[in-house]
């Protein structure tokens, strides 16, 4: 069934849904049937250490390599004969913090009708990770290091989201995964460590990152 997203009421579902898609911790994206990202959600950002605008028409398939070519073709073969199971692809990644990740990518064809191009939904399950080798892993990539500084300045998370370029879902994603590696019990506990472990520098005002982040 198709629908009139000029309708009033449609736009309002429109909208409920994507602020669902946005506060999901899920990493998600819809991309078009070829893998172009056209819609990411805050969480599949900061997998690949960046915000959701800049996934905008990445090939997804290099964002997370597939560890098997052929699963790939399989799923491609299936999409040009329009069938419409779920598709899971095994994937490796790099994270932010320079450890190599594994998990699965889960895509699912949808669209209005039958004959339509379907988009693909595209889910990211983190499986584990393995820490770079040859050199010691990163504390903090230069986003969490940049909120970091906003809030040891005093900003608020929806200030700091502002500065940073992400949504207040956003920041907390990255605040969680930061407390989680660190063990930290509290934002105050989570500045503090940035300082011991040479993330944030010391002895400077306003407070700031030992590592720049990339324009």
């Amino acid at each position: 069934m198709l629908v009139d997203w000029s309708r009033p009421e449609a736009v309002v579902w429109r909208n409920r849904a994507l602020l669902v898609f946005d506060r999901v911790s899920v990493p998600v994206a819809v991309c078009d049937v070829y893998g172009a990202v056209q819609l990411a959600n805050p969480a599949m950002a900061a997998e690949c250490g960046t915000t959701p605008g800049r996934l905008r028409g990445r090939d997804v398939l290099e964002l997370f390599r597939p560890q098997e070519a052929t699963q790939v073709e399989r799923i491609a073969e299936a999409l040009r004969l329009r069938h419409r199971s779920r598709y899971q692809v095994s994937v490796r990644w790099q994270a932010p913090d320079g450890a190599e990740r594994y998990g699965e990518l889960t895509a699912d064809p949808v669209s209005d009708t039958v004959e339509e191009t379907p988009a693909l939904l595209v889910m990211l399950r983190v499986l584990g990770e393995r820490e770079a080798r040859e050199r010691r892993p990163v504390q903090a990539s230069p986003k969490e290091a940049r909120i970091l500084a906003l809030l040891a300045g005093g900003a608020t998370t929806a200030r700091a989201a502002h500065e940073a370029g992400l949504t207040v879902d956003g920041v907390n994603y990255h605040l969680r995964r930061l407390s989680a590696r660190w063990g930290a019990a509290n934002r105050t506990e989570l500045v503090a460590r940035a300082y011991a472990l040479g993330v944030l520098a010391p002895g400077v005002w306003p407070p700031t990152p030992t590592v720049a982040e990339a324009e």
